[in-house]
């Protein structure tokens, strides 16, 4: 039913890159009406691969800082897939820190705050036991017996004789479960595991669906999690795990879902949007620029374009940035409804707010003082964009007004590009361990800047989508 929907109805009502043909008194054929819609899709998701192998690098960088490289961790027998969900969880950490404004910490639904390294630790310690003990047990029995069934069989006898559930659905109660998970939260502080975290990381990971069925009968508003979002289903007391999608999903998009779409109305939500505007700030200050958080038009013709979030001025340019955070779309269908909704309207925002602020510098108000432009605000030139975390509709112009990710404007400013481009071949499995782990000439070569960074070529690099260039282009 999902991919019927997803691939037949959805793309019939907001793919504009196909239209749907009658070939007989049946039969429907999809024709690819407008070339160029498609490759956008196409290409928006290429730019996630190549986000997701940016932040495995940064992860490996990190995770051989710490000391962790040369460390065992956990038994000797397991120390490959518990390193490799280690350097994974770090890896989420960064982005959901660095992108969306995470603290350390989060609050579950129940109230419960869990630490947010330990969180994303645990469900890649699940997801990296699913992946041995039933994907590749099945995989190889499937290559002995040739045939999904008694291959699917001998896994489960399997279990059975070492005491083990090794069928398609795992079960457990509450208590039998934190007992399971409660080693993934070994710590300094916590030798010895901490059951009270092994309980809120339960939490944080499980849809109770006896609520939701509740929910649904009544025809309550609200968002429903997605089997990925939230993997751990709850019926009364009983805990239920689907070692197939456990196995196989992107954690990642899990945890970003988890806690910016299920988890939209968090109390911790406000405070996550504005440490993402406080963060930007900070990068563009490194950078040189002077930084305005949060200001509001004191003119009161100008008031109706309500608080600003970020404006930024090196030299002569002013960018007025629109900063919207929201959640990984999924389908076309929630693509369509961010461009048409949340971009469409931060688009008809900054409408009003340029102006506003083009105004405030011209009457030598304290906005051009804060910025560094009393001086002379008539050669100023002032620039729109919306930055944006999701990747949706990439580069593509509201109301005049570009739209680029977040995280474009970040690796901009970083000026570390090159780490998009899997330098190593970690990724593509070119890595040759006599080479270093990232090379110095590599970041060199590929700068953005290579005489120094100005905000003309920093602009010029973001209009331009520099930073995706590959290789040889």
């Amino acid at each position: 039913m999902n991919s019927f929907i997803s691939q037949s109805a959805d793309a019939f009502s907001f793919d504009d890159g196909i239209e749907f043909v009658r070939t007989g008194e049946k039969a429907l054929d999809i024709v690819e009406r407008d070339p160029s819609i498609r490759a956008a899709w196409e290409r928006d998701g290429r730019k996630l691969e190549r986000l997701h192998g940016y932040w495995l690098y940064r992860a490996l960088d990190e995770f051989v800082h710490s000391g962790l490289a040369i460390a065992t961790i956990g038994s000797p027998e397991n120390h490959e897939a518990n390193r490799l969900a280690y350097i994974r969880a770090i890896r989420t950490r960064l982005k959901l820190t660095e992108v969306y404004g995470l603290d350390e910490a989060v609050t579950t639904d129940s109230g419960a705050q869990v630490d947010l390294f330990q969180a994303l630790l645990a469900t890649e310690l699940m997801s990296a036991f699913y992946q041995r003990d039933f994907l590749q047990a099945f995989v190889s029995h499937f290559n002995e017996t040739g045939n999904w069934a008694p291959a699917l069989s001998l896994l489960a006898l399997g279990g059975f004789a070492t005491g083990e559930n090794r069928l398609p659905l795992t079960w457990s109660d509450r208590k039998a479960k934190i007992a399971r998970i409660i080693g993934w939260t070994v710590s300094k502080k916590s030798p010895r595991g901490n059951p009270l975290m092994a309980s809120a990381i339960l939490d944080f990971w499980t849809s109770d669906l006896v609520t939701l069925a509740a929910r649904l009968r009544q025809n309550e508003p609200g968002l429903h999690p997605e089997l990925f979002e939230r993997p751990v289903l709850k019926l009364d007391q009983l805990l239920i795990q689907l070692p197939w999608i456990f196995g196989m999903q992107n954690n990642s998009t899990a945890a970003i879902n988890n806690l910016r779409r299920i988890g939209a109305r968090r109390a911790d939500a406000r405070l996550e949007t504005r440490r993402i505007e406080e963060q930007l700030g900070r990068l563009f200050e490194s950078r040189g620029f002077r930084v305005v958080l949060n200001w509001e038009p004191v003119d009161e013709s100008d008031a109706r374009a309500g608080e600003v979030d970020l404006i930024c001025a090196l030299g002569r340019i002013v960018l007025v940035l629109e900063v919207k955070s929201t959640f990984i779309r999924q389908s076309q269908r929630e693509a369509w409804r961010h461009g048409t909704t949340t971009l469409r309207k931060a688009g008809q925002q900054l409408r009003r707010k340029v102006p506003a602020v083009e105004h405030a510098l011209s009457e030598g108000s304290d906005l051009a003082a804060s910025l560094n432009l009393a001086a002379d605000t008539d050669s100023v030139s002032v620039h729109g964009w919306i930055v944006d975390t999701s990747i949706e509709c990439d580069h593509e112009r509201f109301s005049g007004f570009l739209k680029v990710s977040l995280e474009e404007v970040l690796i901009a400013l970083r000026d570390d590009q090159h780490l998009l481009n899997d330098p190593d071949g970690i990724l593509s499995g070119r890595y040759q361990k006599e080479e270093p782990a990232i090379a110095d000439n590599a970041h060199t070569e590929t700068s953005l800047y290579p005489s120094g960074f100005t905000v003309d070529k920093f602009m010029d690099a973001v209009e331009k989508e520099a930073i995706w260039k590959e290789p040889g282009c």
